[in-house]
């Protein structure tokens, strides 16, 4: 709010001064090379922000810079990054969205049919599951690292990683304080012998980001064995 409330004050002061300022930029001539490396600067940011679909004001920008040159800005410099880095996050995520919307609205179909059926459980933070076997052995903790079989893929079928697939065909050690957080609530529900099928959202995956051949906003399912704790 704060941050708000300063900007639209620097805007309405900009807005003031824009008719001297804008005159006395034009008039501005390049007499030096640190001339030139200004003036040369100036365009390469321009080109770059329209880059980014952004509609720089080329007046308040070297308003900026002159107020920060004579220390009369009216954001302190630590505000505005702050400022700026959450508006080119909201920015990624709002390209992101529209990108891949399409994961979002079938995640969250698939989610919501999918904990009708009959054997699959919803935990608090929105993980599905079904116990295909259920182990007697001991579960393990946060910090372990466990030995298991899984196949992942997508919630249209693709398989995206399998530890039968590994050379060997070789069960996979798995760090708990290394796996996604939908993983690590996964397993720490399972006693060692058990076999579990994890629905696990997007959220609780790789988020907005995707990872490798997982698109962006992909809920995923795993089909779990787990065969031991490591340091058991």
């Amino acid at each position: 709010m704060k941050i708000k409330g300063l900007i639209l004050l620097t805007v309405a002061a900009a807005m003031i001064a824009t008719s001297c300022t804008q005159s006395g930029i034009k008039s501005a001539k390049v007499k030096t090379s640190e001339d030139s490396v200004a003036y040369a600067l100036g365009i390469v940011n321009y080109s770059y922000y329209q880059k980014d679909s952004l509609d720089i004001n080329p007046v308040l920008f070297a308003k900026g810079m002159i107020d920060a040159k004579n220390k009369k800005n009216t954001i302190e410099e630590n505000a505005a990054n702050a400022f700026l880095m959450k508006f080119y996050t909201n920015k990624q995520k709002e390209k992101m969205q529209k990108m891949y919307g399409k994961n979002i609205a079938a995640s969250e179909k698939f989610l919501a049919e999918n904990k009708k059926r009959e054997g699959v459980k919803e935990t608090e933070s929105g993980l599905q599951y079904e116990v295909e076997k259920m182990g007697n052995g001991p579960k393990p903790s946060a910090g372990q690292t466990v030995k298991i079989h899984y196949t992942g893929t997508t919630i249209d079928g693709k398989k995206f990683d399998s530890s039968y697939d590994h050379p060997g065909a070789a069960p996979a050690d798995m760090d708990l304080n290394r796996v996604i957080p939908g993983m690590k609530e996964a397993l720490l529900l399972m006693p060692v012998g058990s076999k579990f099928k994890f629905y696990i959202p997007y959220e609780l995956a790789y988020g907005e980001r995707g990872g490798g051949p997982i698109e962006p906003y992909s809920t995923l399912i795993f089909e779990v064995e787990l065969i031991s704790i490591n340091n058991k």
